[in-house]
């Protein structure tokens, strides 16, 4: 007797007729049926060939000698890629949009699909979620501010108010210790960016890869742990004529000044800076230590491998990388600078004759001591302006091109 004909892939013809042959194949999962090759809804997949699928037929695919079959409806015309994977041929059958369905769509003016009715828009969404924060804070700042200007335009001694248009501001200028405190204003703002920043800067980075270098800091950060007050009855006992920074002077032979520390200026300015130093110190060297932390390693050592070391590799590849803590320290700085007072008062209150004095100290003299509030409102406006105009400008010009 002769070979039995062969069909397609030469297997013999008519088994790979059988309807139920992926069926079976599926159960099984081997079989001749199942080594067959592609086959597509019981028929040769070389059938199928620039045929598109019909809905409801079972698509086949045979990858690794076994046959699986996906009773999946097309939902309209399709398309049958063909494949092959370690030299086996695989068919499936994909579905394509029909004809004309985004033509409803395309139709309309730019192309936009037509909103939901009823739902708000994502922007105008947020807004109920917003009112309760705008309300908070207009009435514990914006409507304060709003009174300490109308205030400001007034003369105002706690009894009776008169308004006087812009004449306290003009007082301002013509008084030399609103011009002293403007002064030591400049001169904290200007030792505060560069002792705590400074400071802070360097102990990060020489105690981030130091043994030990944990115990070290806590000695810097320590101190920021405490208030202003008690930062201030600490450096009293040893600022004040028989404190311990003279006697520490007189026992190392030297003469210390007949005036004290706190008595003449700039003295006294000049050693609450350091003073402020000592405390603030603390959180710089925090927010470096963490931004330090955050560089990638990997940065670090390819400018290593480059030839990149020491002060070079400090300054080209650290540095940079520390641009967002820094923006924020300074930022910080400068605004702490602007509006210190506790420190001072509690040391100095501002004296003598108010040659200490910041405008913090000469707005809170104004109104609470003299009972000048009108006076005291135009300082404090000015303040205001200057600690937030100042910060804006810095912010802006660093924030730009982060």
């Amino acid at each position: 007797m002769g070979e039995p004909d062969q069909g397609h892939l030469g297997q013999p013809r008519g088994r790979h007729r059988r309807p139920d042959a992926h069926v079976d194949q599926r159960a099984g999962g081997g079989g001749e049926a199942g080594r067959a090759g592609p086959l597509l809804g019981g028929q040769p997949a070389a059938a199928h060939r620039g045929r598109r699928p019909v809905p409801g037929e079972l698509h086949g695919r045979s990858v690794g000698g076994q046959h699986h079959a996906d009773a999946r409806e097309a939902a309209g015309p399709g398309r049958l890629r063909v494949g092959e994977v370690e030299g086996r041929r695989i068919v499936t059958a994909t579905s394509v949009r029909p004809a004309g369905a985004g033509s409803e769509i395309a139709s309309r003016p730019g192309g936009r699909r037509p909103r939901v009715a009823g739902r708000p828009r994502p922007a105008f969404a947020a807004i109920p979620f917003l009112i309760p924060a705008l309300v908070l804070v207009g009435a514990l700042l914006l409507v304060p501010f709003v009174s300490t200007v109308y205030q400001s335009l007034t003369r105002d001694n706690g009894f009776t108010s008169t308004f006087i248009g812009f004449e306290n501001y003009s007082r301002l200028l013509q008084d030399p210790t609103f011009l002293q405190s403007l002064l030591n204003t400049v001169m904290w703002t200007v030792g505060t960016l560069i002792l705590p920043v400074g400071l802070g800067l360097l102990i990060a980075v020489f105690t981030n890869s130091m043994r030990g270098g944990r115990w070290l800091r806590l000695a810097f950060v320590l101190p920021y742990a405490m208030s202003g007050a008690a930062t201030a009855v600490i450096w009293g006992f040893i600022l004040r004529s028989d404190g311990a920074l003279n006697q520490a002077i007189a026992f190392l032979g030297f003469t210390p000044p007949a005036s004290g520390w706190l008595l003449e200026w700039p003295t006294n300015t000049l050693v609450m800076i350091l003073a402020n130093t000592w405390q603030a110190t603390g959180v710089t060297v925090i927010l470096f230590l963490v931004g330090l932390q955050s560089i990638p390693p990997e940065t670090v050592e390819a400018g290593s491998l480059d030839g990149a070391t020491g002060m070079r590799l400090f300054w080209h590849i650290v540095l940079p990388q520390l641009r967002p803590v820094t923006i924020v320290v300074i930022g910080m700085s400068i605004a702490n600078s602007l509006r210190v007072f506790d420190l001072i008062w509690l040391l100095t209150k501002g004296g003598p004759g108010g040659v200490s004095e910041t405008l913090a100290v000469t707005m809170y003299r104004q109104t609470f001591i003299i009972s000048d509030y009108g006076y005291g409102a135009a300082v404090a406006v000015v303040l205001a302006i200057i600690v937030v105009a100042s910060s804006y400008a810095y912010l802006r010009r660093q924030l730009k091109g982060v």
